[in-house]
């Protein structure tokens, strides 16, 4: 898994360590035959976002200690289902993609120009200018 590969063609990225995240809770939105909601898409938690996942039946907020699972906050890195990334874009809530850390999988269920749309940008991120893909 060392070699996979993000939306932009390089190396997958790590997502988020704190809290711990990921199909396989190693920080990477690495994924497999196993990982049937394909959570290939890392996205900042917006409250927007998490209040939609709870209307959706998925509660991200509420901890789960028995899983080392923190509960999720707006500003937090999380790998999210790629289907349910697309269903909040077309909802209005589509919390704000880190495209380094985004499987290429995620393309599969997403279009690159609607994540790219919703990239998360900072000053020194060094995609600012994205490539024509």
């Amino acid at each position: 898994m060392s070699d996979a590969r993000n939306v932009l063609g390089g190396l997958l990225q790590v997502c988020s360590v704190s809290p711990l995240t990921g199909f396989m809770r190693d920080g990477v939105c690495h994924t497999g035959s196993q990982d049937i909601g394909s959570h290939t898409v890392c996205a900042q938690m917006t409250e927007a976002f998490l209040d939609f996942s709870l209307q959706r039946g998925n509660d991200l907020v509420t901890p789960m200690p028995e899983y080392d699972f923190p509960g999720l906050k707006p500003g937090d890195r999380w790998c999210v289902c790629a289907t349910r990334w697309l269903e909040a874009a077309e909802a209005g809530v589509a919390p704000p993609v880190i495209l380094d850390a985004t499987h290429e999988r995620a393309l599969r269920k997403v279009e690159l120009a609607d994540l790219k749309y919703h990239a998360l940008r900072y000053p020194d991120y060094p995609g600012q200018d994205f490539p024509e893909a």
